[in-house]
């Protein structure tokens, strides 16, 4: 069976390492939408030893630090889901009052059309997130670093 995180990147790589990735995805409409993908393809987030879960954890939360940063959303939504693909990765996403779909999550129906050029503002907003990911991911290896 094949599988979209296994065969593709999901996205814009914008940070890599041997354990997992950072990926700006492609959703209509979200600017800033991020994925945090495991590099082995498992099923369920228990299926990864308890460093590996650490790591996802920790890279989560400095991805979600780098879209706070840089796209400045008025609340960032993270889910876990896997039903249509099921390999372990988060999604680190950027809501505003006025996005398509607030309150509710962004896979409801729509609540309203949302302009193009706010739309575009939030587009050129997320052209930082590549150098505000690495920089939150610099913290995330010198914490680890023993002593």
């Amino acid at each position: 069976m094949s599988c979209v995180f296994c065969d593709t990147d999901g996205g814009t790589v914008l940070w890599r390492d041997a354990a997992l990735r950072v990926v700006l995805a492609d959703e209509p409409g979200y600017p800033g939408f991020c994925r945090v993908i495991a590099n082995p393809h498992v099923a369920e987030f228990s299926d990864l030893d308890a460093p590996s879960r650490a790591h996802l954890m920790e890279t989560v939360a400095a991805v979600e630090r780098a879209v706070r940063h840089v796209m400045k959303p008025g609340k960032v939504n993270l889910a876990s889901l896997g039903n249509q693909v099921p390999h372990v990765h988060w999604h680190v996403i950027p809501r505003y009052a006025d996005d398509a779909h607030f309150p509710k999550p962004i896979w409801a129906s729509p609540e309203r059309d949302v302009a193009e050029a706010r739309i575009h503002e939030r587009e050129a907003l997320s052209m930082g997130l590549r150098d505000a990911v690495a920089r939150e991911m610099q913290g995330v290896a010198a914490a680890r670093r023993p002593g």
